[in-house]
């Protein structure tokens, strides 16, 4: 029996502090996306965004205004995956960000070098510029 699809929802943020952004990275991975993540029900985006912040760097932060929406379809280990993106802007407190799981890192990244950051999804590249 095959597993139920559905479309993902996710909460995405761009933090911009002295001319870089902040992204996430699988450990291993070659591509790189804006720190967030999935939306549970009976949250809006934004109190999603500032939770998984939390979570995931163990500092506070502050969803601000939609930037957009980011629709995404890939393959992750064969399998089709489909989700939106509520792009947000973002504010983490000034604090070395460090991941609290360990699957992930965070780096800050120049904007004139996003083009090597392999942002994913293409598309978020316009809301970060």
């Amino acid at each position: 029996m095959s597993e139920e699809k559905h479309i993902e929802t996710i909460a995405r943020g761009v933090c911009v502090k002295d001319g870089k952004v902040l992204l996430c990275q699988a450990k291993g991975a070659t591509s790189t996306y804006l720190p967030g993540g999935h939306i549970e029900f009976g949250e809006t985006g934004a109190e999603a965004l500032v939770r998984e912040v939390k979570e995931e760097t163990g500092l506070d932060s502050r969803a601000g205004k939609l930037k957009g929406v980011v629709e995404n379809s890939f393959l992750q280990h064969g399998e089709r995956h489909c989700e939106i993106n509520l792009v947000y802007a973002l504010e983490i407190d000034d604090a070395p960000v460090v991941a609290q799981e360990a699957w992930i890192g965070f780096k800050w990244c120049a904007l004139s070098e996003l083009e090597a950051a392999n942002v994913l999804p293409r598309d978020m590249l316009d809301f970060i510029r």
